[in-house]
């Protein structure tokens, strides 16, 4: 008969096997620390993408209300997403074993190309993600004027 000990036994949740490259730096700098509330600025990810017709901007904001996000452009090119994402309410008598999801201020900003149309902007909020649309100027390309060569 074969002893098992806890340790040599694979328990998937014991252990935390897709940790975040980036907790090393975390527990280095403590403004980014998880135990922080400024966490939460490192935490708003954001995804931003060029299309032919616009720059898209997407962020995973569950649980949080449209009433809780605010999206703005500041001095005329600076795209700013910030907003709050408050935390459930404790009971004393709740005994927590693990708590992972952020909460707190977070806030973004972009610095947007020349031609983003920053008077079009436009958000929206659908299941957790939100996405900023921002219109591109149609570039125009320079014409060309060919010069007859003499001689």
């Amino acid at each position: 008969m074969s002893i098992v000990r806890p340790n040599s036994v694979f328990d998937p949740f014991s252990i935390d096997l897709w940790t975040d490259p980036f907790d090393t730096f975390r527990s280095i700098i403590p403004a980014v620390s998880g135990n922080s509330e400024a966490a939460a600025f490192a935490n708003a990810r954001m995804d931003w993408k060029e299309t032919q017709e616009a720059h898209v901007f997407k962020a995973d904001l569950p649980g949080v209300k449209k009433e809780e996000v605010k999206v703005e452009v500041e001095d005329g090119n600076v795209l700013v997403v910030s907003g709050e994402r408050t935390r459930d309410k404790e009971d004393k008598n709740d005994k927590w074993h693990r708590i992972e999801r952020s909460s707190g201020k977070f806030v973004r900003r972009f610095r947007l190309p020349e031609n983003a149309k920053v008077n079009e902007v436009k958000a929206g909020l659908e299941n957790g993600v939100l996405t900023v649309t921002v219109p591109k100027a149609e570039v125009k390309k320079p014409e060309a004027k060919a010069i007859e060569i003499s001689g």
